[in-house]
């Protein structure tokens, strides 16, 4: 199925407006549109695109000229986002429409393709539109089952419970959004794993109900997180055993939260045995094969799916064929086989972000990502972040040297003048690379040796700082990283 076909898929609901005043262009243009969509409407100036728009206010997407008769496109615009704010819109605009697009920004439309048009390109671009249209109306459709659910069960001698009710799904959609807000990986993993056991579950025949409840299940599955200390959840790289058991606590805790209140019980069961394993290696309780719950069997794949193919700070993102490998080779071991089998085949043409990653995304989460990774005594980096820019860098080539710096005698000036004067030392150091080379990572391993990333090659000259102390000595190694490769700093040692 190539990307055209996949955009024709994923559009069968999908309604387009398109208004452009140029004859040629809105002609190939409307032609390219009715290969994709069910409904085209085409209008020729921004007029009678406002007219068909009020005719049909339930229009999907709007595609719009800037520059046409009569009132031009973000004239056109500006009225249709007083009749609906959210209005999702696409302009065309040539290269020198500079100021019209800024515009367009404080009209909060975000999307436009360039002219002249690269139909390769416009594909991929209405792709993620329609994929954020889709994935909106699906939020929106879980939400309004819920409040048919609540009321469905309305009746006056229960008002006081289904006001209880309402306020706990309130909070419980709140929490996830917390939840989601607090850690990086975790925004729009909710969301993904909902979506994709929703489609496991209907490709294995279950009924409507059932695939929606698997939906609501995805979007609540983590939310037991909310209890999970922010040294353990929000730390970018790998746990340790102790953090590893406090992680693991996040689905009695959530099982605990959705069991309280009668209409989420079955989507508690699900969410509890989400991270059981088919060969009873799973946890909490170690169940296996048939013994899980057979909704948790469905979400252990799409969890996993949706995992492998995002980008973490040791690993790096599978394609979708090698995440479905993947899951076949553990058929039996972690997954259970049917419905390995079924994911393999919806999966297998579904669209995934390239740039969903567990990498901090602003400033903001960049100082949060290093909080985990600083040096105590001194403030700069540690090894564990070294090793992780170095794997970095072997992608970005951002740094062309690595420039090694040692307190040789350190172990003999704490023998003989006592650790806290040895860590004065230390500390005195760390502050003199920080102010000279603060353009450069700096980092400080087996507390003696002091590393610095660099642009540019860098030659310390020992005299350059005073030590002042007759047993210590400064020495200094470069290595030039279009020469050597280096991934870790375990590598260093080795040179």
């Amino acid at each position: 199925m190539n990307d055209l076909e996949k955009l024709k898929e994923i559009s069968s609901r999908t309604s387009v407006l398109y208004v452009e005043d140029d004859t040629d262009l809105r002609e190939s243009f409307a032609k390219f549109l009715r290969k994709i969509f069910p409904r085209v409407i085409v209008c020729n100036d921004g007029k009678s695109g406002l007219e068909a728009y009020k005719e049909k206010p339930s229009i999907d997407i709007v595609i719009s000229d800037i520059m046409m008769p009569h009132i031009n496109g973000l004239e056109m615009v500006s009225a249709i986002k007083k009749i609906n704010p959210d209005q999702e819109v696409i302009f065309t605009t040539a290269f020198n429409d500079t100021e019209y697009l800024l515009q367009a920004i404080d009209l909060g439309v975000e999307s436009y393709i360039l002219k002249p048009v690269n139909f390769l390109k416009l594909s991929s671009s209405l792709h993620k539109v329609v994929q954020r249209i889709q994935n909106e109306k699906d939020l929106k459709k879980y939400k309004t089952d819920l409040e048919e659910l609540v009321e469905k069960r309305t009746h006056e001698k229960h008002l006081l419970e289904l006001e209880i009710i309402e306020n706990y799904r309130n909070t419980l959609i709140s929490l996830v959004n917390l939840i989601e807000e607090r850690d990086s990986y975790t925004g729009g993993h909710s969301q993904r794993v909902a979506i994709y056991s929703k489609l496991i579950a209907k490709k294995m025949g279950y009924s409507d109900e059932t695939c929606q409840l698997m939906y609501n299940a995805g979007i609540l599955h983590d939310i037991g997180k909310i209890t999970t200390p922010d040294a353990v959840l929000l730390k970018p790289g790998k746990l340790n055993d102790a953090e590893y058991t406090l992680i693991k606590e996040h689905v009695n805790s959530g099982y605990a939260l959705l069991n309280k209140i009668p209409m989420y019980n079955e989507i508690a069961k699900i969410v509890r045995s989400h991270h059981e394993r088919y060969d009873g290696q799973g946890y909490p309780d170690g169940l296996v094969n048939d013994d899980i719950h057979e909704l948790s069997r469905i979400m252990i794949v799409a969890d996993a799916f949706d995992a492998m193919t995002t980008s973490r700070i040791y690993k790096a993102r599978k394609s979708i064929d090698e995440a479905l490998k993947d899951l076949q080779m553990n058929k039996e071991k972690q997954f259970d086989p049917e419905v390995v089998d079924a994911a393999c085949k919806v999966l297998k043409d579904i669209y995934v972000e390239e740039n969903i990653s567990q990498l901090p995304k602003n400033e903001i989460e960049q100082e949060r990502f290093s909080f985990f990774f600083k040096d105590q005594l001194t403030g700069l980096y540690n090894q564990d972040y070294l090793d992780i820019v170095l794997l970095q860098n072997k992608d970005s080539q951002k740094y062309k040297y690595i420039n090694i710096l040692k307190l040789d005698g350190m172990k003999s000036f704490n023998d003989l003048y006592g650790w806290e004067k040895g860590d004065e030392i230390i500390h005195t150091f760390s502050k003199y690379l920080h102010q000279k080379y603060h353009n450069d990572h700096i980092y400080r391993i087996h507390g003696y040796y002091f590393i610095l990333l660099s642009e540019e090659g860098i030659t310390f000259e020992a005299n350059s700082f005073e030590l002042n102390v007759d047993t210590l000595q400064i020495s200094s190694d470069i290595i030039n990283l279009k020469e050597t490769q280096i991934q870790s700093s375990s590598e260093l040692y080795k040179i």
